[in-house]
């Protein structure tokens, strides 16, 4: 069946999963697992997964009950732990909200926003300089903070001249260097290289990537942590693809 895990993907991701040393044995994890990422894959609701892949009650309640135990953010911590932490990207994508991940009362506190087409989530990336996701996070703005809170001394930090005045000092003040194009009103003169901000459109490409995943580019759910758990796994498969094709 189509989006199902490849052996070295299930073989990545089976010691990293909740164990369940009392009761009764859990069913068919890797099951479970490819249930999850056909939802994100093909963006169908639940109620839609294909028999094959179990009952879709099962499927949603363990998505939810491992995103609830941390275990997305661990597997994503775990593989991006041996990123290139020379350069480093930030930059933010916006998504369309469909109108059932709509449905919900006091929407800021979701992450979402209202624009001239409608509500829209706004999804906040630190990546590498190979375009892989490092950190992860929605709306609002203090995300910047929990990104950059792994930013080395020594490294160099590109982003698009809205971060010119957001993130410069904050990335000053951990001994990093951001390349920044300042914008048309600066004042005073800041250094910049417009031959290494080139490597950020690796930052574009990310982003296209995990969209061809229906589930992150468009939301559907309504609570921002779940869409932010279908983002992570997105960038967990991602991942897991440039493990197996290094030498």
């Amino acid at each position: 069946m189509r989006y199902e895990l490849a052996d070295f993907e299930w073989a990545a991701l089976k010691p990293m999963l909740l164990n369940k040393p009392r009761g009764v044995p859990r069913v068919n994890d890797r099951r479970a697992l490819n249930g999850i990422f056909w939802v994100l894959r093909s963006g169908a609701p639940w109620r839609d997964l294909p028999e094959a892949l179990g009952p879709y009650t099962t499927c949603y309640n363990r998505f939810v009950r491992w995103r609830r135990a941390g275990v997305w953010s661990r597997i994503m911590n775990a593989l991006a732990a041996a990123h290139d932490a020379a350069v480093q990207m930030i930059d933010t994508s916006i998504v369309r909200v469909h109108q059932h991940g709509a449905c919900i009362t006091r929407n800021q506190r979701q992450s979402m926003g209202r624009s001239r087409g409608g509500l829209t989530s706004k999804t906040h990336a630190l990546v590498d300089s190979n375009g892989l996701p490092v950190r992860l996070a929605l709306s609002p703005g203090e995300a910047h903070d929990n990104l950059l809170s792994r930013l080395k001394s020594g490294s160099m930090l590109l982003a698009d001249r809205g971060y010119d005045a957001l993130i410069r000092e904050l990335a000053m003040k951990k001994g990093a260097w951001a390349n920044i194009p300042p914008k048309s009103n600066r004042n005073t003169p800041i250094c910049f290289s417009s031959y290494l901000y080139r490597a950020r459109n690796k930052f574009e490409r990310f982003f296209n990537q995990i969209k061809q995943c229906r589930r992150v580019a468009t939301r559907y759910d309504k609570l921002a942590v779940n869409y932010l758990a279908f983002v992570q796994l997105a960038s967990i498969r991602l991942w897991l693809r440039i493990y197996e094709s290094a030498p």
